[in-house]
Parts: structure tokens; sequence; C-alpha cells
């Protein structure tokens, strides 16, 4: 197929792109190579992407809608992944623009060249963010997600809602995928295993919220890569149960579809640096903090549906994941 993956020097779009490579896939990757986080581990992606064949790529913003419409336009795609965000709860306290600029207009922008060119599959990066601090677990995509507590959140949720608009008028087939914390080789710098890491390396303190007793379903990449390509495979049509007397958040009458991506195991944030630690072969010096503005206590994900429509099945342990990420760091950064 030919598929265009926004966001492709990213974590998971490099990933996703070099296995869609791997299968015999045309890819075009879009990104903008912002720099939320080090711009070097993005090149180091795309360089690695650049020398394959049958791969090639613009680097431009979501929100210029013109060079969106012309990346369309001249590579013709069957089907778009869209994993182009603003990233990070966080940050989204500090610059909440960026999160409008990119998650709204850019997905905007997304739809409409989607919509206009005939794509026959959308898929795109929700996250477990939407849940909020809701306390019911494991998460079900059939539970509200109204109460977000994040501007990141709140924007994931917004394309949940603008892609079911999509699906409903214009018939375009959507699949939104709710990833839960993914981990991996090649990851992002500003997630947990990256910044404990590189501290614990260097001798210096973590940063250890809500003292470590909140938990993660920290999801390995490539059981996540698995998941997209399953879902990508399965284009959507309109739930022939679906009830609008009592509807499902995640089906509808139109072709769109929501899934839960997870490993369905969560971990507690002080084992997490237990393994981490085991695998580096150091101990790490915490500094105990409460709990971030905006973070939620706890993620579960009930992967039900994904695993009945895809056969999808998480399969990689926590502590080979790790072990595979510090030997990739120590490799990369020559540690």
């Amino acid at each position: 197929m030919r598929v265009l993956v926004t966001g492709a020097a990213g974590f998971i779009g490099a990933a996703l792109t070099h296995r869609l490579l791997d299968r015999g896939d045309t890819v075009f990757g879009y990104d903008n190579l912002n720099p939320y986080y080090d711009v070097r581990l993005k090149h180091a992606r795309l360089q690695r992407l650049t020398a394959r064949d049958g791969f090639q790529h613009a680097v431009a913003d979501l929100e210029d809608a013109s060079a969106l419409a012309a990346a369309f336009d001249a590579f013709q795609p069957q089907r778009v992944v869209n994993l182009a965000a603003q990233a990070g709860v966080r940050y989204s306290l500090e610059n909440p623009r960026a999160y409008i600029d990119a998650n709204i207009v850019g997905f905007l922008n997304i739809l409409e060249a989607c919509r206009h060119r005939g794509v026959e599959h959308l898929v795109y990066a929700s996250s477990s963010s939407v849940y909020g601090a809701n306390l019911k677990l494991p998460f079900s995509v059939r539970d509200s997600v109204d109460h977000p507590v994040s501007l990141y959140a709140a924007t994931k949720k917004a394309n949940e809602l603008m892609a079911h608009t999509y699906s409903h008028l214009f018939a375009l087939p959507t699949t939104g995928l709710r990833f839960f914390t993914v981990y991996g080789p090649w990851g992002r710098p500003d997630m947990a295993l990256f910044v404990f890491t590189r501290n614990i390396l260097e001798g210096k303190p973590i940063d250890v919220f809500n003292h470590g007793h909140h938990t993660r379903d920290f999801t390995y990449i490539d059981d996540i890569v698995e998941g997209v390509i399953r879902t990508l495979d399965r284009v959507p049509g309109p739930d022939p149960d679906f009830d609008p007397a009592s509807p499902s958040p995640a089906s509808s009458s139109a072709p769109y579809r929501v899934y839960n991506i997870g490993n369905n195991q969560p971990v507690q944030l002080s084992r997490y640096i237990e393994i981490i630690e085991t695998a580096l072969g150091r101990q790490a010096i915490k500094n105990l903090l409460p709990l971030q503005p905006g973070d939620v206590p706890d993620t579960y994900a009930d992967v039900d549906e994904l695993m009945r429509d895809t056969g999808y099945k998480p399969g990689t342990p926590i502590e080979a994941g790790v072990a595979r990420f510090v030997a990739w760091y120590r490799q990369f950064y020559d540690v």
C-alpha cells in the first residue's frame, strides 16, 4: 500500500514506518522536526529511514494546509496514519497554544486532506490521557471520557469527536488509538524511562512523582506498532450492533472506531524504577515528590475490543522491554 505517516521522525512514527517498509509498503513521511525534545534524535531516526527504499518525506507543519495538501497530491496515499502532534501533559500547562495549533488545526487539515482525496482509512493517535482521573479500572473504550485533566488530553478527545464527524458526514473510515505509555529503543527523551536512565548513569537524582505510588500501563514499542498495523489493515464500517438509544463511545453507525492499545498489565512506578536499576546495575537517587498537576494516578488498558477485532495481544514483558531500551541507550550514547 501507499501509506502517509505523519510524525514519521517521532518515536512511534519511525518504528511504524520501518515495519511498513519491511512488508513492502511505500511510505511518505511528514514531520516538522520540532524542538520539543532533542532534534538530533529525530534526525537520527529520519536518517535511518531515508537510507531505505520505498521511503520519501517532507519537513513541514501539520498547520500548513498547503504543504500538507501538496504532500497528499504528490504521493496520493491510500491510507494515512496521523501520529504527529504536540505531545506532553506537563508542557501543555506552559504552552497551550502549541496544542491547539498542532493537535486541533493540524488534525482538521488531515481530515480535510483525507476527505477530498478519497483516502481509504485514517488511523490517528489518541491517548490514554483522555480518561482523566477516572477511578474505574481498567479503562474501557465504553467508559465516559468527558473529564480531561490537561489540555493535551482535551485535544485528543477533540480529535476523536472531529474524526467521528467526518466519518458520519463524509463516510471517511477513521480509527482512533488510545496509546498507553509507550516505551522502548529510540524512545522520547522527555519520557520517564529515558530521563531515569540518563540520570542514574550520570549519578543525578530522579524526580519520582506521587512518591512512586501511581501505576502506568507501560507498553513496548513493538507491541504498539503491531496494533497500529492490525488496525490500519482493518477498515472500519458502520457497527451493525450500534444502538443510538444507548450509544457506545467506541463505535458508531458511521465507519468509526476507537480502541485502547496498551499492555493490559499496569506496573507501579516504584517497581518500574527497580527494573531500570536492575538493567543498569546501579541504584537511583530518588527525589520523592507529590503528583504533578495534569497527571493521573493510574492507567490500565482494557484491550478486549482490539483483541476481538484484530487479534492483537501484547507480548513483551516489562523486564525484557526495559533491558532492550537500556542496551540501545548505552550503544546510541556510548555510555
